[in-house]
This record gives C-alpha cells, sequence and structure tokens, in this order.
C-alpha cells in the first residue's frame, strides 16, 4: 500500500508528531460508532502484531492486515492550511475529507479507545 503525502499534509503530521518518536496508523474505526465507520489517524508508539507498513516517502505509517481490505493500493492525503482535518483520497473514491488524528502515545492502548475516533471535533 502507497499513500501519497502531499507537502502540506507532511508538514501537518509532523508536526502533530511534536519530535516525539511515534508513527501514524491508519485506523478504520467502526467501534462505538454512530455511523457505518469512520477513517482516522492514530499516533501509536509501535506497530501492533498484524500491522502492515505502508510506503509514504518519508513518515512512519501502518495499517493493521485486518483493515487493509478497506482501502485501495495507491492513495494521496492532504490538508488545507487553515484546518486540522485531512483528506484521504484515490483516483476512484473518496475515503473522507475531514480524517482526525488522535495521539494515543503511551496510553498502552494499540488501536482506538473506545469511541474516542467517532467524535467530530470543531475546526
Amino acid at each position: 500500500m502507497h499513500i501519497r503525502l502531499t507537502p502540506l499534509a507532511e508538514r501537518k503530521l509532523t508536526e502533530k508528531l511534536d519530535g516525539r518518536p511515534g508513527l501514524f496508523r491508519l485506523f478504520f474505526d467502526t467501534e462505538s460508532c454512530g455511523c457505518d465507520g469512520i477513517t482516522v489517524l492514530l499516533i501509536v508508539d509501535e506497530a501492533a502484531p498484524g500491522d502492515i507498513p505502508v510506503e509514504t516517502g518519508s513518515l512512519p505509517f501502518v495499517v493493521s492486515g485486518q483493515q487493509e481490505i478497506f482501502y485501495e493500493e495507491h492513495m494521496r492525503l492532504d490538508s488545507e492550511e487553515h484546518y486540522s482535518s485531512f483528506k484521504l483520497d484515490s483516483d476512484s473514491q473518496i475515503y473522507s475529507r475531514n480524517i482526525q488524528v488522535r495521539d494515543i502515545r503511551g496510553s498502552g492502548a494499540s488501536s482506538a479507545p473506545s469511541s474516542a475516533s467517532c467524535s467530530i471535533s470543531a475546526r
């Protein structure tokens, strides 16, 4: 799997790391969601068993081997200067225009905390 990061998305994600070690997990959250599911980016301490590396060219990304099915082989991640969310799309679809980043480093969790990823925050 490959995600092309735009320069703006790469800069904003690097800022989210805040100079600390971590990696991004592309995560399709369906737990306690009032919807069919929502894509989020989790910042985690390390890859979980079964995670698959995602090629981005610069930042460390993984996706669960079980969730890889939800995504295409080639995607793009972009952002806008004055919004905190990200847009993930491919040549054939838009996955989301409002992907939030949740930093769960240090929590001991290897995936999203229950329902925390589904909450939509104001821009």
